[in-house]
């Protein structure tokens, strides 16, 4: 694959030794910005020496990094110290100056298959070259007809009708919007209140960040959706500590939606819970909790939704968490791993019978008014085919099952550690809890951060926990290194 530069700026980024003896770029009428007076201007396409192949891109600081406002991210440090990958392979990324970075988080959880697969990339080059996009209100493409199916043969049965979306935002937002059309079509237009949890992560869409439970994510923009109520969540450190897999206390909790049947009466329209709690620092269920949700949700006619986006794909062992934790959901949403991250990409996996009931209980015509201009977009369908086909031919969920045991026993090989006060561990997620500094909430977690960035270790953290999710194509090495690196930082920022 070759790569060309379409634009003047970003192969000036990329290529910031080319001489710099032309003019100013500046835009007549506007002051150039300090990071930027000194640009050399450039012819509009880079001269074919500058074509590097794939992987062969040597990339220095960028001469300016104030245009990006970063996502969730402290813009003001890293602009002042960045930290900058330049390229992805196999368990690695690294940085602009050569040095390797285990990935420790499969990216944000979505590199399932590790980085750099070849056969995505071609698959994503040759549909790209056939057709780079068609829309799909009023129309089709064979190819997103393809990765649906391909979709739906992983998904628990009865789960076959799969609408595609661009993340996992979007798919928390569609899937609580399919479950209250549901509700009107069958009859039950009362049901319009929608039940999340505490401590729950589903996308930062007004419908996903309402019926989410993190403080941090909904301060800043005031008032949520009307009709949310939340459950408690299921973290029980008193009784749990330190518990390997599903925790044995908890079950209890879920019946804390009986509470909310008897205050909202049949209002309720659908629940929508974590398999497991990722992004809020892995919150393992507990025995028979989501047992006992689904029954409470068919005694009171609420749908069931489980937010697969980081449990989906392996990374519990099996295609989804629905399949490890024995319990089947109406609707399921799912990103991330569905491409290996390649391309963006979303699903929402619906029960047979809430599709017929939309689809077929509608007036001619458009049955459900919802979509995006790039529901199974043409690349990403690409993507998503080939990553599913190396799910099954390298058999990634049972190799995550196969390395779970080593994978648990080195995060549990932390306990006792200065300010470790628990670990929670399931598939190859872990979740490692720190006591926070008095008066300084997040920094212990942070500083052990970028500890292991310098070493050479990408690892994730949420508050004061620190969260590890790598590739699914992991070896022993690889998480002997991970968590040797961290054990180390840990030691460090006692």
């Amino acid at each position: 694959m070759v790569l060309f530069y379409k634009k003047e700026l970003f192969w000036q980024i990329l290529l910031p030794t080319l001489p710099a003896a032309a003019e100013s770029a500046a835009q007549p009428g506007r002051s150039p910005s300090p990071s930027s007076a000194n640009r050399p201007s450039l012819p509009a396409h880079p001269p074919r020496q500058c074509r590097l192949a794939m992987n062969q891109i040597h990339v220095s600081r960028p001469n300016d990094l104030d245009a990006f406002w970063m996502p969730y991210s402290d813009n003001r440090y890293f602009k002042s110290h960045p930290r900058l990958l330049a390229r992805a392979e196999g368990m690695s990324y690294f940085t602009a100056d050569g040095q390797e970075v285990i990935d420790g988080t499969a990216g944000l959880w979505c590199c399932n298959a590790g980085h750099g697969r070849r056969e995505i990339t071609e698959a994503i080059q040759k549909q790209a070259a056939i057709m780079d996009f068609a829309p799909t209100f009023q129309l089709g493409h064979p190819i997103a007809f393809e990765a649906a199916s391909r979709v739906a043969e992983m998904t628990p049965a009865g789960l076959d009708r799969i609408f595609f979306t661009n993340s996992g935002s979007e798919s928390a937002d569609t899937a609580l919007k399919i479950a209250l059309a549901y509700q009107k079509a069958r009859g039950q237009s009362q049901r319009v209140r929608l039940v999340g949890r505490e401590r729950g992560y589903h996308g930062v869409g007004f419908g996903g960040m309402s019926v989410g439970g993190i403080g941090g994510n909904r301060k800043q923009f005031g008032a949520m959706l009307p009709y949310v109520d939340h459950l408690p969540h299921t973290h029980l450190p008193e009784q749990n500590a330190f518990a390997k897999g599903l925790p044995q206390h908890g079950a209890h909790l879920a019946d804390a939606l009986e509470n909310l049947v008897a205050l909202h009466g049949d209002t309720i329209a659908a629940v929508m819970v974590e398999p497991m709690a990722g992004s809020t620092g892995v919150l393992v269920p507990p025995v028979g909790y989501l047992q006992r949700l689904r029954e409470l949700c068919d005694k009171h006619g609420i749908l069931l939704i489980f937010d697969e986006v980081i449990t989906g794909f392996g990374r519990l062992g099996t295609n989804f968490g629905a399949e490890r934790l024995g319990v089947t959901p109406d609707i399921m949403t799912m990103a991330k791993g569905l491409t290996n991250a390649a391309v963006p990409m979303g699903a929402v996996a619906v029960n047979n019978a809430i599709y017929d009931t939309v689809v077929n209980g509608a007036p001619d015509g458009i049955e459900l008014f919802h979509g995006y201009t790039y529901s199974g977009h043409p690349l990403a369908a690409a993507a998503a085919i080939a990553t599913l086909a190396l799910h099954k031919s390298e058999d990634l969920p049972g190799r995550a099952a196969a390395m779970e045991p080593y994978f648990e026993e080195a995060a549990h090989s932390l306990r006792g550690l200065p300010n470790v006060i628990d670990i929670r561990s399931i598939g190859l997620v872990t979740g490692i809890e720190l006591s926070s500094r008095p008066g300084k909430p997040t920094a212990r977690a942070v500083d052990v951060f970028r500890d292991c960035f310098d070493k050479g270790v990408l690892i994730r953290t949420t508050g004061d926990i620190i969260a590890l999710s790598p590739p699914l194509i992991a070896e022993k090495s690889h998480i002997d290194r991970i968590f040797g690196t961290l054990s180390d930082a840990i030691k460090k920022a006692a």
